[in-house]
């Protein structure tokens, strides 16, 4: 059996276009853990309502949830303007997020060794994490990123619309009432705005290589 002290948890928190996906799925590989977006949930169950116009939203996602395997999304465009509209709506709602939140539990469980990103990983879903990351950044640098990205999909985007949807979204994230963006008070802060993606790696990099050290009471 492994030593139970050879596992480690990883959460990363932050708003939209922060980086904290990229941060997330370098210091995954680095470390070999299992990476989880849960983003990328919240997406696919919008893509999956909008597609589908259930009835009952809950028990449609109950089931779509209970049968997931997450390879699967990678093999979907969720990054629709229709799906990041969508997908704020659906976050407020708690009977929702327990549902997201129930499969990354068991994401956690099934992989003692993981990476996971959202919002409120660290405050949420794995308090108890070993390493808690919070990605921050200018809102031009988001935007500019999240241009970017959305580019690859509609080459009709506009900087400033882009600018105004994530302002909007990080207004909805920071005031919900359910599981609200927060950092964790034990979160170290990652300003992707200052460095570059070899400095930020760096940066995540000793500071979980440190944390291993003192669970292993080196």
């Amino acid at each position: 059996m492994k030593n139970k002290s050879k596992f480690i948890q990883i959460s990363c928190d932050g708003g939209a276009a922060t980086g904290k996906s990229t941060g997330a799925k370098m210091i995954a590989k680095k470390f070999k853990l299992k990476f989880l977006s849960s983003g990328l949930l919240y997406r696919y169950a919008s893509y999956s309502i909008l597609k589908s116009k259930p009835k009952n939203k809950i028990s449609f996602l109950q089931k779509k949830f209970k049968s997931l395997k997450y390879n699967r999304l990678k093999n979907i465009n969720l990054h629709s303007p229709e799906i990041s509209r969508h997908v704020s709506l659906i976050a407020k709602n708690s009977k929702i997020r327990n549902i997201l939140k129930k499969f990354q539990l068991n994401f956690s469980k099934k992989h003692k060794s993981c990476c996971i990103e959202g919002r409120d990983i660290s405050t949420k879903i794995l308090p108890n994490s070993d390493v808690k990351f919070f990605f921050k950044c200018k809102l031009d640098v988001a935007a500019k990123r999240r241009y970017k990205d959305l580019k690859r999909y509609n080459s009709k985007v506009k900087l400033n619309d882009v600018k105004k949807a994530l302002r909007i979204r990080n207004i909805s994230d920071t005031k919900r009432k359910n599981s609200p963006l927060l950092k964790h008070a034990d979160s170290v802060e990652i300003d992707t705005g200052k460095l570059n993606k070899q400095a930020m790696l760096k940066k995540m990099t000793l500071h979980v290589r440190k944390i291993i050290d003192f669970k292993h009471g080196h």
